[in-house]
């Protein structure tokens, strides 16, 4: 009988607050397939080892992440989750909003996980000079 993963279910999974802990791969086994595709801005992975891999590096990486859930929509196959993740890196916080595109496999795991997300403004706009060059050239493609 396959799983069928509820809004509360996906709540739980893309909440927490900092200083909590993140899930562990036990945990995420819970929601996901073994051969899960995960793709960001930044990267593209296949298999559950590989995705959780994926989020210890990015853990270790910060002083410490949250993650806040805003909306959940959940339709036969596929479902979209609306976030905010904060990442405090060398004393700094920087600000992601975003949405994330799950696919749902047979099984009711997850088998297609995609955020979508601004990786550059939020990471190179603070910074002097390079901050300013970014903004023009957003505005160069939204002008």
């Amino acid at each position: 009988m396959p799983i069928v993963l509820s809004s509360e279910d996906l709540r739980k999974l893309f909440t927490k607050p900092y200083g909590a802990d993140a899930p562990t791969k036990k945990e995420w086994a819970e929601f996901y397939d073994e051969n899960v595709i995960f793709q960001d801005p930044t990267q593209k992975s296949e298999g559950l080892d590989s995705y959780v891999r994926a989020q210890e590096k990015l853990i270790k990486r910060c002083d410490d992440v949250f993650l806040e859930t805003h909306s959940i929509s959940i339709t036969e196959n596929c479902g979209f989750v609306e976030w905010t993740m904060g990442l405090k890196i060398l004393g700094k916080e920087f600000i992601y909003p975003g949405t994330t595109r799950l696919l749902f496999a047979e099984n009711g795991l997850i088998k297609e996980h995609r955020d979508y997300f601004d990786f550059c403004g939020p990471t190179f706009g603070p910074v002097p000079i390079l901050g300013s060059f970014i903004r023009w050239l957003y505005s160069k493609f939204v002008s």
